[in-house]
């Protein structure tokens, strides 16, 4: 039987289900994120975050990395 652990979302502390032992089932397996955007995400929590706020954190990077190449052009 698959292990499935009930965690809280690190981010914004709501609860969800992590499915660890069926890793194509859980909610963070529908994200294809780049190397650069899982370093990012690691850097700000220790633990999985729920699909929402895996959603946000993912616009959170790309704003700063847009916002620093309009930064750097000027």
């Amino acid at each position: 039987m698959p292990k499935h652990e009930t965690k809280f979302c690190p981010r914004c502390l709501v609860k969800f289900e992590c499915k660890v032992g069926s890793i194509a089932l859980c909610q963070c397996s529908g994200f294809a994120l780049s190397n650069e955007e899982k370093d990012f995400i690691a850097t700000q929590y220790d633990d999985c975050l729920c699909g929402e706020c895996i959603k946000q954190t993912i616009l959170e990077y790309n704003t700063i990395k847009i916002y620093k190449t309009i930064t750097w052009s000027f």
